[in-house]
């Protein structure tokens, strides 16, 4: 080995004595045989190395081939550059008649070039840890994507004073220093990314928005789900397809709605009225009790009723009040009753969650009969159809009942008297 370095030094004493004639000939020769070491270190690290690196991973249980092959040696490629810049910053130094500032310079851009390689490695290592994380199952309730992005910023910092350093040829501590009187200014440029790295700690910390949570904030336009938590902002895909970003200090700051707490609880809410005509509202005779008794859910409320009444209306005989006292069985609160024990026996409809069916304060567009119950899914379409089930089936049995809904531009009443009037003719 020693007398191979002996022979390459007296091979290129014999080519410098040769070039002599010729001012820069020899310089420019040991310039190009340095640019082709540095390719050929290049081509060996990525060709070579990282090929055969890629093929050994691939082959290691737990990895698959292609995406997650490359993925993983992303930060190895990115370090791959450093070889290069330092067969430069080496060999350089053995170039000849080159100017001392020159080969300060090329040094030091090495250098600097050396800092970026590793900033960028050490974010490319952060994000495949936020990748590795993600796979876990409690990641979509604590994610730490804000949390790599304020480290990421601290490194680049650090990387971009260090490359300043060395490339005006002074040490990062005075450099620091002389900075601290740029505090207030600092601070200014990046109040944003101090109020958003406040408000990701927080949100992760209540754990107040997740991945995959539905939120609806009108203020920002957002309707749909979170697909993204970042530093600087919250992505969500609202059901229309479209994207709103919201930044993340506004989720803090601002109130909005996330129905998460619906989905965990197994139950979405139907709050939603008939509007009832008033004046189709009365008693029941004896014939339309006895029609009404062939519901089955009805059977048992009807029974209970008739003799609870037949018990008040007895009691008033006998106090010999007059007739016109007693209570009677009306189609409105029949048909409340119906309501209920329908809703209890719908297979789509939650019984252990609140079930109400309740009239409102009446308004000019009718008496409000509201139904509040909740459905057993939670999903959107699956919802909307038990809805629309329920009340097709109300609105379709209301005349059962003697009952009409309220419709501001209907004619049922012209028709009803146009009938009566030819009945009567």
């Amino acid at each position: 080995m020693q007398e191979a370095v002996i022979a390459t030094t007296q091979w290129l004493e014999g080519v410098q004595k040769t070039l002599e004639p010729y001012p820069w000939a020899y310089t420019t020769l040991v310039l190009c045989a340095l640019a082709l070491a540095a390719w050929l270190a290049n081509f060996v690290t990525k060709r070579i190395l990282l090929r055969g690196l890629r093929r050994l991973l691939r082959r290691l249980p737990g990895h698959g081939a292609g995406h997650e092959g490359g993925s993983n040696l992303r930060v190895i490629s990115r370090l791959s550059n450093l070889v290069p810049s330092m067969v430069i910053a080496a060999g350089i130094r053995i170039v000849p008649d080159l100017p001392p500032q020159l080969v300060q310079f090329v040094i030091g851009a090495c250098q600097a070039w050396a800092i970026l390689t590793v900033a960028l490695a050490i974010s490319h290592a952060l994000d495949a840890a936020n990748e590795l994380y993600e796979r876990r199952p409690d990641a979509r309730s604590k994610p730490i994507k804000g949390y790599l992005q304020v480290v990421k910023i601290v490194v680049f910092v650090i990387a971009g004073l260090s490359i300043v350093a060395t490339l005006l040829g002074v040490k990062l501590g005075p450099l620091v220093t002389g900075l601290g009187a740029a505090t207030a200014v600092f601070m200014l440029i990046f109040q944003d990314t101090i109020l958003s790295l406040v408000a990701s700690v927080q949100i992760s910390g209540d754990g107040r928005v997740r991945l995959g949570d539905w939120i609806e904030m009108p203020s920002q336009n957002a309707d749909g789900d979170v697909i993204d938590i970042a530093l600087h902002t919250i992505t969500v895909q609202n059901f229309d397809k479209t994207i709103t970003t919201i930044p993340t200090k506004k989720l803090v700051t601002e109130s909005f709605k996330n129905w998460r707490g619906m989905q965990e609880a197994g139950g979405r809410r139907i709050k939603r009225a008939l509007y009832l005509d008033q004046h189709s509202v009365g008693f029941l005779d004896a014939q339309a009790l006895q029609r009404l008794e062939q519901f089955a859910v009805l059977g048992d409320y009807l029974r209970e009723k008739q003799a609870e009444l037949s018990e008040w209306n007895t009691g008033l005989e006998a106090k010999g009040v007059d007739a016109v006292n007693a209570r009677r069985v009306t189609n409105l609160g029949t048909f409340r009753a119906y309501v209920e024990r329908y809703l209890r026996q719908h297979p789509g409809i939650h019984t252990d969650m609140t079930l109400l069916v309740r009239q409102l304060q009446p308004t000019t567009e009718g008496l409000p009969l509201e139904l509040y119950c909740f459905t057993r899914t939670t999903a959107w379409a699956g919802y909307e159809g038990i809805q629309s089930d329920v009340f097709d089936h109300l609105l379709a049995i209301l005349p059962a009942f003697g009952l009409r809904v309220f419709q501001a531009s209907s004619d049922a009443m012209l028709m009803a008297a146009q009938q009566h009037r030819v009945a009567a003719e």
